[in-house]
């Protein structure tokens, strides 16, 4: 059924949020009331070990499907605008003709491991990172497409344009290959001062400019959408686009984090600590990333590759008796299991890891597993780990230093008590809850109110955002965590050698018979 409110007079900014396995649209006010909300998910396919895929035109059909759901439910006369979000580095290899010629790309993909290593070992790895604010990881776009130049030479060389999901959303949609500041500051391949593609980078890609899509401001405005596109969403075909942005600034945006000291923590398939500053930089160590918003704000912090992944994996693997949506019972038993779960740590590295050391040798490890350990205590050390890889991110962004004096979290898991609990006894600090908004989706509908003259600036976030709720962390528990950590964070050197040595295993130790 309708919305009641739907039927009230004013206009409204649908932000589409392209997320790693669903896509969201989601209509705003200007005011941040939320009016219709509207979800198609998809898979993350693994083709072979490492690589971790997605089907571009199953997001395409979700970006149409669920555009058109809110569209319907509010009235398309009353959507002034469209303004996207998507999650960073993907990475899709385009014909002359704009079609896909590779499958799409993720954050999660690990296939260029070595090249990583390698670009991060030679003596301009570092001021690579500095200079672009991408650390050099499978993840970067810039690693991957080293790869490509160097495994698939013949493939790379039929690829007209390299692009990510929404540039090509944004293509079908609007008939324009464009890129906005803050997603290409996600690939590795832009230089933070400048704001333009770097040379160094563009010579380890090799390729020129000419074969990435066209720079523009996050604000900026596509004229409409394409006759196909108008017909396929129920819009107008003169609906202005704004481009947007990438998920993680935008979830600050969105949960009102714009204000020195704040903290955006959100933990969705994958997880990441973000404050916003007012000028590019990265800490001389190399620990955090720095990605651009608007013109004059930049997000520092950390992203780990590892969030709620690591709850779906344990519904499979340690209690596929519990049928195909376990979440809450496997919360449950984690529940029943005291903080420490009796002295067994994770290491839930499962799609290998990120911040702070930005290296993809980590593998997941249960570590002081003994006979008293049973299923509950795995799955707790599971969500543990979580939170502890997340406050080394937290203890690298303030050892940086950028001051963290508040908290605010979003993603799926803020649903689960459970969850919020543990995120502030092992940060060791207040959490606080926006009610009901998704991050990144309401941070595009900021974005592209601005754009559109609807609010003055997103500022206007950090007071049209309240807080629903703050959890304190347990004075006991958290001594527990923070007793711990040390040896959390050991974990990733002392295995290091031992999960090098089954990386180079890997091919001779199959999955399956």
């Amino acid at each position: 059924m309708t919305d009641p409110r739907a039927a009230a007079a004013g206009p409204v900014v649908v932000g589409v949020d392209i997320g790693t396995t669903a896509t969201k649209a989601v209509a705003f006010t200007p005011a941040g009331e939320q009016l219709a909300c509207a979800s198609a998910g998809y898979p993350l396919e693994a083709p072979a070990p490492g690589r971790e895929e997605q089907d571009p035109r199953r997001i395409l059909e979700a970006v149409l499907t669920t555009v058109r759901r809110v569209a319907a439910e509010v009235g398309p006369a009353r959507v002034a605008g469209l303004s996207f979000s998507a999650a960073m580095h993907s990475l899709l290899g385009l014909s002359a003709a704009g079609e896909p010629l590779t499958g799409l790309i993720t954050w999660a993909d690990a296939r260029a491991g070595a090249q990583a290593e390698r670009l991060r070992a030679a003596p301009g790895g570092l001021a690579l990172h500095r200079r672009t604010g991408t650390p050099v990881h499978p993840m970067s776009p810039l690693v991957k497409l080293v790869w490509f130049r160097e495994e698939e030479p013949a493939l790379c060389a039929r690829v007209a344009a390299w692009a990510g999901i929404k540039e090509w959303v944004l293509l079908r949609l609007c008939g324009e290959l464009v890129t906005d500041h803050s997603v290409a500051s996600a690939t590795g391949l832009l230089e933070l001062s400048t704001l333009d593609w770097d040379a160094e980078a563009l010579d380890l890609a090799g390729l020129g400019p000419d074969r990435l899509p066209r720079l523009v401001p996050t604000t900026h405005v596509l004229p409409g959408l394409t006759a196909e596109a108008a017909a396929a969403t129920g819009l107008p075909a003169a609906t202005p686009v704004v481009v947007g942005a990438s998920d993680g600034p935008l979830a600050n945006l969105g949960l009102g984090a714009v204000r020195p000291g704040v903290a955006a923590c959100s933990i969705g398939t994958s997880g990441a600590l973000r404050v916003v500053v007012d000028r590019p930089v990265v800490d001389p160590r190399g620990r955090v990333f720095c990605y651009a918003l608007v013109p004059g704000r930049w997000v520092v912090g950390g992203a780990i590759n590892n969030g709620g992944v690591v709850l779906g994996w344990a519904g499979d693997a340690l209690a596929p008796d519990l049928g195909d949506e376990p979440e809450e019972e496997l919360l449950a038993l984690a529940a029943r299991v005291p903080a420490g779960s009796g002295g067994l740590l994770m290491l839930p590295a499962l799609l290998g890891e990120r911040a702070p050391r930005w290296t993809s040798i980590p593998r997941g490890a249960y570590v002081g597993l003994t006979r008293a350990h049973r299923r509950e205590h795995l799955v707790r050390a599971a969500l543990e780990g979580v939170c502890q890889q997340l406050a080394l991110v937290l203890d690298s962004m303030r050892e940086a230093g950028l001051p963290v004096t508040e908290i605010r979290a979003t993603g799926g898991f803020a649903r689960s008590p459970l969850w919020r609990r543990l995120l502030a006894d092992v940060l060791g600090t207040e959490i606080s809850f926006a009610p009901g908004h998704d991050g990144s989706g309401f941070g595009a509908a900021l974005l592209g109110m601005q754009a559109l003259g609807l609010v003055p600036s997103v500022d206007v976030a950090a007071d049209l955002v309240t807080v629903a709720e703050t959890v304190a962390p347990d004075p006991h528990d958290a001594a527990v965590h923070a007793a711990l950590r040390p040896v959390f964070d050991g974990l990733h050197d002392a295995l290091a050698p031992s999960f090098t040595a089954l990386r180079d295993l890997a091919d001779r130790l199959p999955l399956e018979r």
